[in-house]
């Protein structure tokens, strides 16, 4: 039986069944990391006092015939980026490393009480989270599960690793720009990025209320339970929505895609697309009209308007930064210090007017997501290239802007509308390429329920990358 690949529903009915307990599959899932983490880095730390009282706590609640919580006895990671309690927390750079949190993050807290087991701390690869590849000064290569050395992409690259690689089936993840489904695209697996304020953030984010928290997983029920524990109201996060969770997970199946209404668009109006990887998502675009959608290809007024906003207000959120540099910039990412510094000749009056037009971009998003159901579209211009670079080799170069090869993602940040990544297929080299769905702004169960069909349609959590052994 292999433990570390196991979903939830499978693990709770082996436990009701007493043919596992909690506390084996905390040490398998353990030992599997110990196993494969030399091929791929995914962690920053390991968390086995943490995992093994949990599981012994859970163990006690199926041998006593209590009713067990959502997630009782079901591993999970974190990222690096999150608090947790007593646990070692970097952000991935120098300036904060060997943090110790004294409390945790609302999701952390949730997952715990929803009867999660934390087996591990996974790598942010980047600084704070600013760049889309899987390399940090303090951590080093993330490496993709489907080729060392290359790209696992963005900020929960550690995360989308440790969901292919088999350390159990939840993960979680944040989003700021792209963060859960540009891993997601990479690495092979489902991330899904809930509606802005359906998983409280805290401490809150300087991203102009653009990061959300949402999972990394194999399965889209898993992430939808996921979902359904992180989810729900928190007085830390004052833009956290009141509604309480849904049942996500038992309405995953409620939904046909017969008659859907689908905008597909191949490049948003402006963006560049590997021919690889525009061919994958291609096909997947036609297994949800195989499933009875009515597809319209589109090319969204508001696209092109999106890549002079992005590298305006990126370089600005990191601007804050600038401070450390006389002290940290021999320990800090070059590309990190370059970008800070293009930021520095920004002024108030510039960063007000330019929030004048994203307020009129998202109203645009919003109104051309009222015709459809979904939109469609690749979730990042190319497949993993080597992550000791910012742009693959046959794309444009610059020393800090590796936003041009994902132009799909940032959109939907600013919109606060929910969106996942679903794995669609492979490159002629066998590298994964991700499908983007996107719904309009609180439908987290229809963008699940989208991505439950076409895993459903084509199936693709039996996969293994050639690093998980």
């Amino acid at each position: 039986m292999d433990i570390g690949y196991l979903g939830v529903t499978e693990l709770g009915a082996l436990y009701r069944a007493r043919k596992l307990s909690p506390v084996e599959v905390a040490q398998a899932v353990l030992d599997r990391m110990a196993q494969v983490e030399p091929r791929v880095n995914a962690m920053m730390r390991f968390t086995p006092e943490h995992a093994l009282e949990a599981a012994r706590r859970s163990e006690a609640v199926f041998l006593s015939g209590e009713t067990p919580r959502l997630l009782e006895g079901i591993p999970f990671t974190i990222k690096d980026l999150q608090h947790t309690k007593g646990v070692q927390t970097d952000f991935a750079t120098a300036i904060l490393q060997g943090t110790i949190p004294d409390v945790d993050a609302p999701c952390v807290s949730r997952l715990h009480d929803a009867g999660g087991m934390m087996v591990g701390k996974t790598t942010s690869a980047s600084e704070w989270g600013w760049k889309g590849v899987s390399q940090a000064m303090i951590s080093g290569i993330t490496h993709n599960p489907w080729g060392k050395g290359l790209n696992a992409g963005a900020s929960s690259s550690g995360a989308g690793v440790a969901a292919a690689c088999g350390y159990g089936p939840l993960h979680q993840g944040g989003d700021g720009a792209g963060s859960i489904r540009m891993p997601a695209h990479f690495s092979g697996v489902y991330g899904f990025k809930p509606t802005h304020g359906r998983v409280p953030n805290w401490p809150m984010s300087n991203n102009e209320l653009a990061t959300h928290i949402g999972p990394l997983t194999r399965r889209v029920e898993d992430a939808a339970l996921m979902t359904q524990a992180m989810a729900g109201p928190h007085v830390w996060d004052y833009t956290s929505l009141e509604a309480p969770p849904q049942d996500y997970a038992g309405q995953l199946n409620a939904a046909s895609m017969k008659g859907k209404r689908i905008a597909y668009t191949r490049d948003l109006g402006h963006a560049r697309v590997d021919p690889e990887v525009a061919e994958v998502v291609e096909r997947a675009v036609k297994a949800f009209e195989e499933m009875g959608a009515q597809i319209e290809e589109v090319t969204p007024e508001w696209g092109p308007l999106g890549p002079e906003l992005v590298r305006f207000f990126w370089p600005a959120t990191f601007s804050g930064r600038i401070e450390s540099l006389p002290e940290f910039e021999s320990r800090m990412d070059p590309g990190f210090v370059a970008m800070i510094k293009h930021a520095s000749s920004f002024t108030a009056p510039q960063y007000m007017q330019m929030r004048l037009r994203r307020f009129a971009y998202v109203q645009q998003i919003h109104e051309f997501m009222e015709g459809y159901d979904f939109l469609l579209s690749p979730a990042a211009s190319v497949a993993a290239f080597p992550a000791d670079r910012l742009q693959p080799e046959h794309w444009p170069q610059h020393d800090w802007d590796w936003l041009m090869w994902a132009e799909f993602s940032y959109p939907f940040n600013w919109s606060g509308s929910p969106a996942a990544s679903l794995p669609c297929g492979f490159t002629p080299a066998g590298l994964p390429v991700g499908l983007q769905v996107v719904g309009r702004r609180f439908d987290d169960l229809g963008v699940l329920q989208a991505s439950a069909a076409l895993e459903a349609a084509r199936p693709w959590a039996q996969l293994r990358p050639p690093l998980a052994g």
